[in-house]
């Protein structure tokens, strides 16, 4: 694994003033932060540096407010949410630059917190303009980037800042690439991948990738009936991207040239309405009614899953194996998930999961908490699966 400063490299922190880029990104709804999990993750590096005598300034972007300030993007609410989960006082300053900013940490004391306003409300910001940046480490003298979700991004505050101060990475940072890295860059083999969803269209680089790196790659969801699809089998009314057949076709073929087993459903749950409850049977895949969607991977299919995970030494997750909102759709993928999480528990399995429906579907399954590591980061945890580089990670190498 490359080498990366960490905290563990810091002495002396009293009085520096910390630029700490965190994911404030949170789920808003009637104005109330409906989870928690982004801010509990760094809470962590906030406590550690502000304990050290730091004195922690948070940088961090909320919504898409196109380079200029907008009020209901404003991170002024979420200061008061912050500073509940971290039992200690946040100061809000209502820029991120200029004279407001500065005051703001001027004023600060040894410990203080303070949060400054959304960067995206500057233009310079996703520009990575040089001006923006160095407005912006003009009010630090370290930096600490702990937002592995904002990392597939060249922004300011998230690969700019890297190069004009000390830089280094935040606890969930560490923590995120220590995982990726047993994952898939050095993983103990099996190598298992279980990749699901609804389209092929949006993970094509991801599968082109992984064929290459994995022992075994499950396919599930709406993405699986593209791949029965271009075997000739026909599929009814479930979601297909049918034009995708050679693409499929060649993403195959990469498998076999890998060596890599391609696991697709052998039997399906099918359903002629998408709701909950809706009437339902299971069926072998070649035997998909006209009128009727597959809307979940069969017993057969589950034990199949199973069987791969109980080989594997490590496991990929990304994406459900079914419609896991709504029962009875949601069976494949608690079983497959409870099955991993109980071999993780065992010291049998390393397994690291990511994306937004990923993380949903093992709080569904009750087993989040049990994986090795479930990523908070749809894009960059996407990216990095894809092969991609990540330039807020890249910039922190030592």
């Amino acid at each position: 694994m490359p080498a990366f400063k960490t905290l563990d490299d810091l002495t002396d922190l009293s009085g520096k003033r910390v630029l700490l880029r965190v994911d404030l990104n949170v789920p808003v709804k009637d104005g109330k932060v409906t989870d928690l999990t982004r801010i509990e993750r760094v809470a962590p590096t906030i406590l550690e540096l502000s304990s050290k005598g730091a004195r922690v300034i948070l940088l961090a972007h909320f919504g898409r407010p196109k380079g200029q300030p907008e009020p209901s993007m404003s991170l002024g609410p979420i200061a008061g949410v912050v500073e509940t989960v971290l039992d200690h006082r946040v100061y809000f300053a209502s820029d991120c630059i200029g004279e407001a900013a500065r005051e703001a940490v001027d004023a600060m004391s040894d410990g203080d917190v303070l949060l400054l306003e959304n960067t995206r409300f500057h233009k310079g910001e996703e520009k990575n303009d040089r001006d923006f940046t160095e407005a912006l480490a003009a009010n630090g003298d370290i930096y600490v980037n702990d937002a592995f979700s904002a990392a597939h991004r060249a922004h300011a505050s998230t690969e700019g800042l890297a190069h004009l101060l000390p830089a280094y990475a935040g606890r969930t940072m560490q923590a995120e690439l220590i995982a990726l890295e047993k994952g898939l860059g050095k993983p103990a083999r099996p190598v298992v991948a279980i990749v699901g969803g609804a389209k092929v269209s949006s993970k094509i680089d991801l599968l082109k990738n992984l064929v290459k790196k994995v022992d075994a790659l499950v396919i599930g969801g709406g993405m699986a009936n593209t791949f029965l699809a271009a075997r000739g089998i026909d599929v009814g009314k479930s979601l297909c991207e049918h034009e995708l057949a050679a693409t499929v076709n060649e993403i195959e073929a990469e498998a076999t040239a890998a060596g890599c087993a391609l696991v697709l459903p052998v039997d399906g749950v099918v359903a002629r309405e998408f709701k909950a409850n809706a009437e339902s049977q299971i069926v072998d895949v070649t035997a998909i009614p006209a009128d009727a969607m597959m809307l979940d991977v069969g017993p057969k299919s589950v034990a199949s899953v199973n069987a791969w995970i109980s080989k594997a030494d490590t496991l990929v997750w990304n994406g459900p194996l079914g419609a896991f909102e709504i029962p009875p759709f949601d069976a494949a993928t608690v079983s497959a998930a409870r099955h991993a999480a109980s071999r993780t528990a065992e010291g049998l399995l390393v397994s690291v999961a990511g994306g937004g429906d990923t993380v949903s579907a093992l709080n569904h399954a009750g087993v989040a908490d049990d994986f090795s590591y479930v990523s908070t980061a749809g894009g960059a945890f996407l990216e990095w699966m894809e092969g991609k580089p990540l330039p807020g990670v890249d910039v922190l190498k030592a």
